[in-house]
C-alpha cells in the first residue's frame, strides 16, 4: 500500500492505491463497487442496492464512521475485525441521528462481509449489527428487504457463535410474535437470494479467483450452499401458511431444477444434511409440490438410506419417514427389494455403523409404514429383518458400547412386539418369532457378559408382562388363547436353555451369571420393572448403591445384589409379589427354579462344584421359600447333629430351611478351601428369612456362634448385616445378645495379648479378627452400636490396657506389638462415633493416645510409623469431641485431664528441648482441633486450666539458676551488695529445661493459636503470659556462654513463631508495660532489664516508660533493690531534670550519713549506684556537684578509712564493703571521663594513690576470683587504671598546662611503672589459671587490664623482668632479656581472648623496630654463601605463624579464593584469624624497619617458606568485596568514599561497636602493608597465580588500593628529606610520575618513572628523558637496571633510586659490572661482584654465579668457559 517504509498520513486521510482505484471505478461506472459476485451483471443484483457517488458518502456520513467504513473494505482480516468491533462500539456510544446516517450504506457492507471467510469477522459483524439495531430500531425498516436474505443465512452459519449472534440480533429486532410477519414482508427477496446462491453461484463467482486461494474459495462456496439450504428451511418453517401459496412458483422452479436434487449426493456431509432437512421441511409445509416431484424425491431419499455419516444420518432418517408418510406411492419410483432393503439390511447387520442410537429408534416407525405388497412374503421378510438386527448386536463395536447395545435391544423388542401383534394367530409366524428369534437371542445374550449389562432382561420381562396382561384381561378370547400358547412355548424353550446352561459339570460362569440375573428380573412384578426401566444411565446416587460395592462379596452377581439391596425378598414379601405376578408366569417360573436348584445341589453334592454353589446362593437370595429348601433337602432324613438344644431340634424339624442350614450349609462354611465364602453367608441369610420370628433366628445364630461358626464366617455375617437394613433386621437380636458380646470381648483380650507376647503369628491370622473388632466398634445402625454397649465399653478397656503397656517395652517390641492394630480400630471407632458422648473408657483411651503423642520417642519407645498412626487416631477422637458434643468441657473428662497433665509436664522440670518441641507440636494440633468447636470458650478454659497461679510462677522464677547476674553486674547495668548466688549449674541438669521456660513456651504457643481465631481470654492472661515469656527469654539472653540446649531452645521458639513480636501483633498488650513496671519496682533484677530490652528493640517507646515513671515518681524512695534496679534501667530514658530531682534528694542524705549507713541500699551504696547510672548517661553536668561528691569520698577516707579496701586481701571483706567500694571506684572512673574543669593536686593524688592501692588489693586477692563481687571489684579497679592511662596518654600541650606540676613525671616514673609491674604478672597469672574459653568475668577483667597494658612504654617493657621462656635449639641474635620477652608475649597472640591478643600485639609492636638492628650486626656472615642467602625474621614469630597457618587452613582451607568468608565476632575462628593477621602486621612492621640488605634476606626466607602466598590467598577470602568504611557511601557521595584502605585501623579493646568490621578492616590493613612493603613478592605471586585469581586480585587492587598506594608513594617522594649527592628527584601527583635527574661532571641523565594503574602489581615503566654524554648502550643498561631494581626490590621508589644511584656511582668509581646481570650492585641482595675467575679475572656476584651453575648444570666461567675454582 504505497511502499512499506513510507510514512502514512495521520488518520489515513490520503486513500491507498486500492482506495484510489475504487474511487476511479466509481467515477467511470457511476456506482460504488463491492457487489457480491464478480461475474454477474449489475441488473442481476437488484437485491444489493447500488449507492451512487462515492463523494456523497463523504458528505453525509460522520467522519469517524466514514473512517471505519473504509477500513471495512480492506482485505486484511485483522483490519476488518478491529474495524467491525470499533463500528459496534461507535453504534452503541454515538447519538441515534449520527448512527442513522450509516444505514444507507450498511446493507451493501453487511451483505458482503456477513459471508466473509474468517469466522471471527462474521461473528463480530452480527454483534455489531445487533448494536446498530438497538440504536436505530424501527429506522432499519426501509432496508430490511436488502438485508433479510443474508440475515437468515447468517442465522444458519456453520460457526455456532456467529449463528447465535445473528439470532440475537434478529430477536433484538423482532419479538417472536413479529418474526413470521417480518419474514413474510421480505419473502420474495429472501427466496431470490437463496435461489441464486443454490442455482447460479459457483466458487469463482463468490470469491475473486485472482486473489483468493482455491481451497478458501471452495470452503466459502460450500458454507454458502449449506447456509442457503438451511435458510430456505427456516423460511418455510417461519412463513405463515397463508403466505406459502405466493412462493409456490419459486419453489416449483427450484424443485424442477436438477442442480437442486444433486445436493442429495454432494460430497460435503454438511450440504447433504442441510438438503435432507430441507426435504423434511418441504414434505411438511408443501406436500402437494413434493408429490408432484415424487419421481425425484423418492430415489433421492430412499436410495441414500445407507448414508452412514454422523452429520447426515439424523436428517436423512427424518426425511425417510416424511417421504414415506407424504408420498404414498414412493415405492413405485424405487425397487425396494433390490435397492432399498439390501442397503438397510447391510446397515443393520453392521450395527448401524456406529450410529445405532440414531438409526434404530427409526426402525419401528419405518417397518410400520411399509405396505404389505412390499413385505411379501411376510415370514421371510421379518425373519431376515430380525436376524439382521441380532447379527448387528454380535459385532465387537456394539458389545463395547452400552448405549448402542441398549438401542439395538430396544429396537429388537419393539419390532418383535409389533410383528407379534400384527400377526397373532398365525402359528408359523409365532413359532418363528419365539423359537427362531427370541430364544436364540436370549441364548446368545446369556453367553456374552457384555450384553448382559444392557436392558435386555428388562425388555424381555416387559414384553412378557404385556403379553400376560393382555391374556389376563381378555380371558377366553381367541387372542388370549394365542398369547397363552405363545407364552407356554416360550417358557418351555427358556427352561431348556437354562437347564442346558446349568447342567454341565464345569458350567460356564458367564452363562450361570446370566441365568441368575434373568431369573431375578423375571420374578419382579411389573411395577418394579417400570421403576427399573429408567435406570439406563451409568450414574448411581449414594442411596441407590447396594451390596455390589462391598468388596468382600465377589461371587454374587451385581444384578442379584441390586435386587437384594433394593427389594429384599422375605417370605411375606414374596407372597405379596406373587400376587402381582401373573399366574401365567408364576407356575412355570417356580418349576424352573426348583429344577435348577435340584440340579445344582446334585452337582454340589457329587462334584463339590463351587460354580453351582454360587448359582444356588443367588437363586436362594431371589427365591427363598420353604418349597425350594424342601427340594434341596430331597428325601434325606438326617439328624442335625448331637448336642443340640430341644428348641433347635424342633425348629429344624419344622423348618426345612433350618434343617438345610445344619445339614448342608455348616459343612460348606467350615471347609477351609473356600477362601471367599460370601455367597455361603448369603445362603445363611436366605435360610434365616424362612424362619417365622427374630427369636428363632437369634436361637439359631447363638447356637452357631457358640460352636459352629468360624471367625471369618462370623465377620461376613456381620458385614452383610451392615450392608442392608433388611438383613440387619433378621439378626439384630443376635447382634445385641450376650453370647456374641462375650465372644468378642474374649477375642479383644486374646488379640491384644497375642500382639504383645507373640512374635511368630502370621499377619493373615490376625487380620480378619481385627477387622471384626473394628467393625463392631465403628459400625452404627440408627445411631446405635451393632452390639451391646456394655461390650463396646469392655473392648475399649482392653485396647486402652494395650496402649498403657508401651512405655515398658523397647522400640523393637513396640513395633512388633498390636499397637498399630489398636490405632486402626480406635481411629475407626472415633471417626464413626455419632451424636452421643464418648464412654468414660473411650476418654481414658483418648488421653493415653494424647500422652503418647505429646512425649518424645525416647520416653515412649515407639517407632515413627506408630507415632504417626497414634496422632491420626488421637486427632480423630478430638475431632469427634469438638464436633458432636455440646458443652464439651463440662462433660468431657479428656479435656480436663489433658490440661492437668500438660500443666504437670511443663512444671516438672524434666523436659529437654526435643521433648518440649514434641509437646508443643501436639498441643498445636490439639488446640487447632478445639478451634473447630462451636463452643467458643473452650480454648480459653483450656488455657486457664494450664495457667499457673502467681505463687507457682514465683516459685518457677526462683528456681531459675542465678548465673545470669554475672553480665549485668559486670557491665554496670545492675548493682548488688549482697551474695545472691551460692550454687552453680549442676552438670547433670545440663539437658533438662527449667520449668519456667517450658511453661512460658507452652502457654505462649497456646496463646498464639487462640489469638489467631480471636478467642477472648479472661483475667489479663495474655499480658501475664507475655511477661513470663519475656522473663524466660531475658534470662537466656543474659546467661554467659549459655549451654547448647538453651540456644537450641531459643532457636526452636523462633522457628515456631513463639516470639514477643508475634504475640503482640495478634493481641492487645496495653497493660504489659504496667505489669512489668510494677514487678520491676517490687523485685528488680530481670524485670528491670526487660524494660531496657523492650525500648531498645523498638517494642515500646521511651515516652511510655517516662509516663509510668511519672505516675510513680514519689514511690521510689526509700530505696529498695527493686526501686534501685528500676531507676538504673530508666536512667537512659529520663530527662535531665527528672534525674536531677532524685539526685537532689540523694545529696543532703549523703553528707549526713553515719558510717554504717554507707553500706546499705537505702544509703551510700544505693545512692552512689544512682549517681553512676546518671553519670553513665551524661546526666550530671554540674561540675561543683561532682567535685563535691569527690570531696565527700575524700572525707570518708580520712574519717572511715577502713571502708576503703586498700592494699589488702579481700578474704575477710563483707559483700556490703565490696559493694560500696565498687560504686566509689565506678564513680571515680566516670568522674575522670566526664570532668570538664581541672582537678586539684590533692584530688589527683587521692585518685592515683587509691587506684594503685585498689590494684594491689586486686593482685593480692587473685585466689578469690571465683566470687562474683570480688570479680567485679577486680574489673572496676582495672577500669580505673585504664581510664587514668588514657588521661595521661592523651595529654597534649594544651591539656598539660591544666595539670599540676610534676604530675606527668610522677605518673611516668611511679604510678605507670606501678600499674604495669602489677598488671603484667597478673595478666600472666589470670590467663594461666583460667580456662581459655571466654566468660563474662574474664572478658570484663581482661578488657581494662589489657587496654591498660597497651599504654606500657617500650622502656618499661624492656626493663620488665619476666621468667625466661626461650625455646631450645632456636638460633637467635637477640639479647637474652629481649628473647625472653618475645617468647613470653608472642604465644599470647594465640590466646582465645581478643583483649589478650591485641595487648600482646601492641606490646610486641613497640619492640619490632628494635629487632632488625641485631641481625644487621651479624649481616657479614650471610654474604658469601654459595646458595641464595636467606634470613628468618624472629624465630618465635615464624614458629607461631606456622601454628596459625595450620589453624587457618582448617577455618578457610575449603573456601575458594574470592569467596568472602564472614567470621562471627568473638568466636573461636575469630581469635585464630585475628591472631594470624596481627602476627603478620608484626612481621611486616619488623620487615619495614630493616635495611635493604636485610629485607632481601628476609624476603628470600618468606619466599622459600611460601608463607606470604598463603597469607595472600587468605586475605582474598577475608577482605570484603566492597571495603567501604561505615556509612561513607551516603556521606561522601561527591568525594572519594572512605574505605578500609584510606582509614587507619584502630585496635581498641574496650570499644566493641566496630567488632563486626574488625577482621575485614584488619585484613585490608595487612594487604595494604604487604603491597607497600613487599611489592616485588606480591607481584611475583600475582603473576604466577591462575587466571581466575589473577583477575580477582587485579580488579580489587586496581579499584581500591592502587590509587591509595600511588598517592602515598608520590607524596613520600614529594615530602622526602633524603638528599642525594648529584641527583634530584621530583614527583608529579596528577600523572603519577617520578622524575630523577642524575648529574656527574658533564654527564646528565634524566629518567622518568611511570606508575601503572594497578600499582604495585603491574610493571613500573622507566622512560628516558634528557641524556648528555652517555653512550646509547650504557644508557640502555642503566634504564634496564633501574627498571629491574624497581620491579624486584621490596621497598619504595626512593629506595630503588638510591640503589640505582649507588650502582652508577660504583660504575664511575671503576667497579666493573657483573657480566651475568650487567649490574654493579646485585638487584636482590645488593652485594658487589666479588667472586673472580682465576683465568679471565672477571668478577661476578656470588648469587648470579650460583644461579648460573644450577641452571646450566656446569661449573665453567660464563665468559672464558674455563673451570671456575
Amino acid at each position: 500500500m504505497g511502499g512499506k517504509n513510507k510514512q502514512r498520513t495521520k488518520g489515513n486521510l490520503r486513500p491507498s492505491n486500492s482506495g484510489r482505484a475504487a474511487e476511479l471505478l466509481a467515477k467511470e461506472q457511476g456506482t460504488v463497487p463491492g457487489f457480491i459476485g464478480f461475474g454477474t451483471s449489475q441488473s442481476d443484483l437488484g437485491y444489493v442496492p447500488a449507492i451512487q457517488g462515492a463523494e456523497e458518502i463523504d458528505s453525509l456520513v460522520d467522519s469517524d464512521f466514514r473512517m471505519v467504513l473504509r477500513k471495512l473494505s480492506k482485505k486484511d482480516v485483522t483490519t476488518k475485525l478491529k474495524a467491525m468491533q470499533e463500528f459496534g462500539t461507535m453504534c452503541a456510544e454515538r447519538d441515534t441521528e449520527v448512527v442513522k446516517g450509516v444505514l444507507p450504506y450498511w446493507p451493501r457492507i453487511f451483505c458482503k462481509i456477513s459471508l466473509d471467510h474468517d469466522r471471527r469477522v462474521r461473528e463480530a459483524t452480527q454483534q455489531a449489527f445487533e448494536k446498530l439495531i438497538l440504536k436505530v430500531k424501527k429506522h432499519l425498516a426501509p432496508y430490511l428487504k436488502s438485508l433479510m436474505g443474508y440475515w437468515l443465512m447468517a442465522q444458519c452459519d456453520t460457526y455456532t457463535p456467529a449463528a447465535c449472534a445473528a439470532k440475537d440480533a434478529f430477536e433484538a429486532a423482532f419479538p417472536p410474535s413479529k418474526q413470521p410477519e417480518a419474514i413474510a414482508f421480505c419473502k420474495d427477496e429472501i427466496a431470490s437470494v437463496l435461489h441464486d446462491h443454490l442455482l447460479k453461484e459457483t466458487p469463482d463467482t463468490l470469491s475473486d479467483p485472482q486473489t483468493v486461494p482455491e481451497e478458501e474459495r471452495e470452503a466459502k462456496f460450500y458454507r454458502v450452499i449449506t447456509c442457503s439450504l438451511l435458510a430456505l428451511k427456516k423460511l418455510l418453517c417461519l412463513l405463515p401458511d397463508n403466505e406459502l401459496d405466493s412462493l409456490e412458483e419459486k419453489f416449483k422452479f427450484l424443485l424442477s431444477h436438477n442442480k437442486f436434487w444433486k445436493y442429495g449426493k454432494h460430497s460435503i456431509p454438511q450440504i447433504r444434511s442441510a438438503y435432507f432437512e430441507l426435504v423434511s421441511a418441504l414434505c411438511q409445509r408443501i406436500p402437494w409440490l413434493m408429490k408432484d416431484e415424487a419421481s425425484k424425491v423418492s430415489p433421492s431419499v430412499l436410495l441414500s438410506i445407507d448414508d452412514s455419516d454422523p452429520v447426515v444420518c439424523p436428517a436423512l432418517w427424518e426425511a425417510v419417514l416424511y417421504t414415506l408418510t407424504t408420498i404414498e406411492d414412493c415405492w413405485t419410483h424405487v425397487n425396494a427389494k433390490k435397492s432399498v432393503f439390501p442397503k438397510l439390511s447391510a446397515v443393520v447387520r453392521e450395527g448401524g455403523r456406529g450410529l445405532a442410537t440414531v438409526i434404530y429408534p427409526y426402525l419401528l416407525p419405518f417397518i410400520s409404514k411399509l405396505p404389505q405388497s412390499i413385505t411379501d412374503p411376510k415370514l421371510d421378510f421379518f425373519k431376515n429383518f430380525l436376524t439382521s438386527l441380532v447379527t448387528g448386536l454380535s459385532t465387537e463395536r456394539i458389545k463395547a458400547s452400552f448405549s448402542e447395545c441398549s438401542a439395538i435391544v430396544a429396537a429388537f423388542f419393539e419390532c418383535l412386539r409389533f410383528i407379534m401383534q400384527q400377526n397373532l394367530g398365525e402359528e408359523e409366524m409365532e413359532q418363528m418369532l419365539v423359537n427362531d428369534q427370541l430364544i436364540p437371542f436370549v441364548d446368545a445374550v446369556l453367553k456374552e457378559p457384555r450384553l448382559q449389562n444392557g436392558q435386555l432382561f428388562h425388555h424381555l420381562a416387559e414384553t412378557l408382562s404385556s403379553w400376560e396382561s393382555k391374556a389376563d384381561m381378555e380371558r377366553g378370547d381367541k387372542m388370549a388363547h394365542n398369547l397363552e400358547k405363545v407364552l407356554l412355548n416360550f417358557w418351555e424353550r427358556l427352561s431348556e436353555v437354562c437347564m442346558e446352561k446349568i447342567n454341565e459339570p464345569e458350567a460356564d460362569s458367564t452363562s450361570v451369571l446370566g441365568v441368575s440375573s434373568l431369573l431375578e428380573v423375571l420374578q419382579k412384578p411389573k411395577s418394579a420393572l417400570k421403576s427399573n426401566k429408567k435406570k439406563v444411565g451409568k450414574v448411581r446416587f449414594a442411596d441407590e448403591i447396594s451390596e455390589s460395592n462391598k468388596k468382600n462379596e465377589k461371587g454374587v452377581s451385581s444384578e442379584g445384589e441390586n435386587s437384594e439391596g433394593s427389594e429384599l425378598v422375605t417370605e411375606p414379601l414374596t407372597q405379596d409379589l406373587s400376587d402381582l405376578i401373573s399366574p401365567l408366569r408364576k407356575k412355570p417360573l417356580e418349576d424352573l427354579v426348583c429344577k435348577l436348584a435340584k440340579m445344582s445341589i446334585n452337582y454340589i453334592t457329587e462334584q463339590t462344584s463351587e460354580q453351582h454353589l454360587k448359582f444356588l446362593s443367588t437363586l436362594l437370595s431371589t427365591f427363598s421359600s420353604s418349597q425350594v429348601f424342601k427340594v434341596l433337602l430331597g428325601d434325606e432324613k438326617q439328624s442335625i447333629g448331637k448336642g443340640k438344644t430341644l428348641e433347635i431340634a424342633k425348629l429344624a424339624q419344622k423348618n426345612p430351611a433350618v434343617q438345610f442350614l445344619y445339614q448342608k450349609l455348616l459343612g460348606w462354611l467350615n471347609e477351609d478351601q473356600k477362601k471367599d465364602a460370601g455367597f455361603l453367608v448369603d445362603i445363611l441369610y436366605s435360610a434365616l428369612r424362612c424362619c417365622d420370628s427374630n427369636m428363632e433366628r437369634k436361637d439359631v445364630l447363638d447356637d452357631l456362634t457358640e460352636v459352629e461358626l468360624k471367625w471369618d464366617s462370623l465377620l461376613q455375617v456381620i458385614e452383610k448385616s451392615c450392608s442392608s437394613s433388611d438383613k440387619h433386621a433378621l439378626v439384630s437380636l443376635w447382634l445385641k445378645g450376650d453370647i456374641l458380646g462375650e465372644k468378642l470381648v474374649n477375642l479383644a483380650d486374646h488379640l491384644c495379648n497375642m500382639g504383645l507376647e507373640s512374635t511368630v503369628s502370621s499377619e493373615s491370622y490376625f487380620s480378619e479378627r481385627w477387622t471384626l473388632l473394628s467393625l463392631v466398634l465403628s459400625q452404627h445402625i440408627e445411631n446405635d452400636y451393632l452390639i451391646g454397649e456394655v461390650y463396646v465399653e469392655r473392648i475399649i478397656v482392653k485396647l486402652h490396657e494395650t496402649l498403657s503397656k508401651t512405655k515398658t517395652l523397647s522400640e523393637a517390641e513396640n513395633s512388633r506389638s498390636s499397637v498399630s492394630r489398636v490405632c486402626d480400630v480406635a481411629c475407626n471407632y472415633f471417626s464413626s462415633a455419632k451424636g452421643r458422648l464418648l464412654m468414660p473408657s473411650s476418654e481414658d483411651l483418648l488421653l493415653t493416645l494424647f500422652q503418647l503423642c505429646a512425649q518424645s520417642k525416647e520416653r515412649t519407645h515407639l517407632p515413627d510409623s506408630l507415632i504417626c498412626k497414634l496422632k491420626n487416631t488421637w486427632l480423630s477422637g478430638v475431632n469427634f469431641l469438638v464436633h458432636h458434643v455440646d458443652s464439651t468441657y463440662k462433660q468431657s473428662s479428656f479435656l480436663r485431664l489433658s490440661a492437668v497433665w500438660l500443666k504437670n509436664q511443663v512444671q516438672s522440670s524434666s523436659l529437654d528441648v526435643r521433648s518440649l518441641q514434641v509437646l508443643l507440636s501436639a498441643v498445636d494440633d490439639f488446640l487447632n482441633k478445639l478451634l473447630e468447636s462451636k463452643d467458643t470458650d473452650l480454648l480459653g478454659v483450656c488455657i486457664g486450666s494450664v495457667m499457673p497461679n502467681d505463687s507457682e510462677w514465683g516459685q518457677m522464677r526462683q528456681s531459675l539458676p542465678m548465673q545470669w547476674l554475672h553480665r549485668p553486674l559486670l557491665e554496670g547495668r545492675l548493682s548488688l551488695n549482697h551474695e545472691c548466688f551460692q550454687t552453680e549449674c549442676k552438670e547433670e541438669d545440663i539437658k533438662t529445661l527449667p520449668s519456667h521456660l517450658c511453661t512460658s513456651a507452652l502457654l505462649s504457643k497456646m496463646m498464639l493459636v487462640a489469638l489467631k481465631k480471636e478467642v477472648v481470654l479472661e483475667n489479663n492472661e495474655l499480658v501475664k503470659i507475655i511477661a513470663e515469656l519475656l522473663y524466660s527469654l531475658q534470662w537466656c539472653e543474659e546467661l554467659d556462654n549459655p549451654p547448647a540446649f538453651l540456644t537450641e531452645f531459643c532457636e526452636m521458639l523462633q522457628r515456631m513463631n513463639i516470639t514477643y513480636r508475634h504475640l503482640c501483633a495478634l493481641g492487645d498488650t496495653s497493660g504489659l508495660l504496667k505489669l512489668i513496671f510494677s514487678r520491676s519496682k517490687a523485685n528488680g533484677t530481670l524485670w528491670s532489664l526487660i524494660i531496657i530490652k523492650l525500648v531498645f528493640s523498638g517494642s515500646i517507646t521511651s515516652e511510655d516508660v517516662k509516663h509510668h515513671y511519672r505516675n510513680s515518681e514519689d514511690s521510689f524512695f526509700p530505696l529498695t533493690e527493686g526501686n534501685l534496679h528500676t531507676i538504673q534501667s530508666l536512667c537512659p530514658f529520663l530527662l535531665k531534670e527528672e534525674k536531677k530531682k532524685f539526685i537532689a534528694e540523694c545529696i543532703p542524705a549523703l553528707l549526713a550519713w553515719p558510717k554504717d549507713d554507707l553500706y546499705y541500699i537505702d544509703g551510700g551504696f544505693g545512692y552512689f549506684a544512682i549517681f553512676n547510672s546518671s553519670l553513665q548517661t551524661k546526666s550530671i553536668d554540674d561540675e561543683e556537684l561532682l567535685h563535691g561528691i569527690l570531696e565527700v569520698i575524700m572525707s570518708w577516707k580520712k574519717n572511715y578509712e577502713d571502708i576503703f579496701l586498700f592494699s589488702c586481701n579481700l578474704s575477710e571483706a563483707s559483700p556490703e564493703t565490696l559493694g560500696i567500694n565498687i560504686e566509689i571506684i565506678r564513680f571515680l572512673s566516670l568522674f575522670l571521663k566526664y570532668r570538664s574543669s581541672p582537678l586539684e593536686e590533692s584530688e589527683w593524688d587521692f585518685i592515683m594513690c587509691s587506684m594503685l592501692a585498689w590494684l594491689e588489693t586486686t593482685s593480692e586477692s587473685r585466689a578469690l576470683y571465683f566470687d562474683p563481687l570480688v570479680q567485679l571489684f577486680a574489673c572496676v579497679s582495672c577500669d580505673l587504671a585504664c581510664d587514668l592511662s588514657v588521661v595521661f596518654d592523651s595529654a597534649t600541650l594544651d591539656t598539660v598546662c591544666d595539670l599540676p606540676q610534676n604530675l606527668i613525671s610522677e605518673w611516668k616514673e611511679f604510678f605507670s611503672q606501678g600499674i604495669h609491674s602489677l598488671l603484667l604478672p597478673l595478666l600472666m597469672t589470670v590467663i594461666e589459671s583460667k580456662d581459655p574459653s571466654e566468660t563474662s568475668f574474664q572478658n570484663a577483667l581482661l578488657r581494662p587490664m589489657c587496654e591498660t597494658l597497651t599504654y606500657i612504654s617500650k622502656d618499661q617493657l624492656l626493663s620488665h623482668k619476666l621468667l625466661g621462656r626461650s625455646v631450645a635449639s632456636q638460633k637467635t641474635n637477640f639479647p637474652e632479656h629481649l628473647q625472653t620477652l618475645l617468647d613470653t608475649l608472642a604465644p599470647l597472640l594465640l590466646f582465645r581472648a581478643r583483649p589478650v591478643q591485641i595487648a600482646a600485639y601492641h606490646m610486641l609492636y613497640k619492640l619490632m623496630p628494635e629487632l632488625p638492628q641485631y641481625d644487621q650486626d651479624n649481616l657479614k656472615s650471610y654474604g658469601d654463601e654459595e646458595e641464595e642467602p636467606a634470613l628468618s625474621p624472629p624465630a618465635v614469630l615464624m614458629s607461631l605463624l606456622s601454628t596459625q597457618e595450620d589453624l587457618l587452613e582448617n577455618v578457610l582451607g575449603g573456601i575458594s579464593v574470592g569467596q568472602i568468608v564472614t567470621i562471627k565476632p568473638l568466636s573461636e575462628d575469630f581469635c585464630y584469624v585475628l591472631g594470624y593477621l596481627l602476627t603478620w602486621k608484626l612481621i611486616l612492621t619488623f620487615f619495614k624497619a630493616a635495611s635493604s640488605q636485610l629485607r632481601a634476606l628476609y624476603s628470600m626466607y618468606l619466599r622459600k617458606t611460601k608463607s606470604l602466598n598463603k597469607l595472600l590467598y587468605h586475605l582474598f577470602r577475608l577482605m570484603p568485596e566492597n571495603p567501604t568504611f561505615g556509612e561513607s557511601v551516603l556521606e561522601f557521595s561527591n568525594k572519594d568514599p572512605k574505605t578500609f584502605f584510606t582509614e587507619e585501623l584502630r585496635l581498641s579493646i574496650r570499644e566493641t561497636a566496630a567488632l563486626p568490621y574488625q577482621i575485614p578492616h584488619l585484613a585490608c590493613s595487612v594487604y595494604h602493608m604487604t603491597l607497600k612493603d613487599l611489592p616485588a613478592m606480591v607481584r611475583l605471586w600475582w603473576n604466577s597465580s591462575e587466571k581466575r585469581i589473577f583477575n580477582i586480585v587485579d580488579r580489587f587492587t586496581s579499584k581500591y588500593v592502587s590509587n591509595v598506594l600511588s598517592f602515598q608513594e608520590i607524596s613520600s617522594v614529594q615530602t622526602s628529606t633524603q638528599l642525594f649527592n648529584g641527583m634530584t628527584v621530583k614527583a608529579r601527583a596528577t600523572t603519577r610520575e617520578v622524575m630523577a635527574t642524575y648529574t656527574i661532571e658533564d654527564i646528565v641523565i634524566e629518567l622518568i618513572i611511570q606508575l601503572p594503574s594497578n600499582y604495585p602489581l603491574g610493571s613500573i615503566t622507566v622512560e628516558s628523558g634528557k641524556r648528555v654524554g652517555v653512550a646509547v648502550q650504557q644508557w640502555r643498561n642503566w634504564m634496564l637496571q633501574l627498571s629491574t631494581y624497581l620491579t624486584h626490590q621490596n621497598g619504595s621508589i626512593m629506595e630503588g633510586l638510591a640503589l640505582w644511584k649507588n650502582n652508577v656511582d660504583k660504575r664511575f668509581e671503576g667497579v666493573e659490572d657483573c657480566m651475568i646481570c650487567f649490574s654493579v650492585i646485585h638487584g636482590f641482595n645488593y652485594s658487589l661482584p666479588k667472586k673472580a675467575c682465576r683465568t679471565c679475572k672477571k668478577k661476578f656476584h656470588s648469587a648470579c654465579l650460583y644461579k648460573w651453575f644450577t641452571s646450566s648444570n656446569k661449573s665453567t666461567c660464563p665468559l672464558c668457559r674455563e673451570t671456575f675454582f
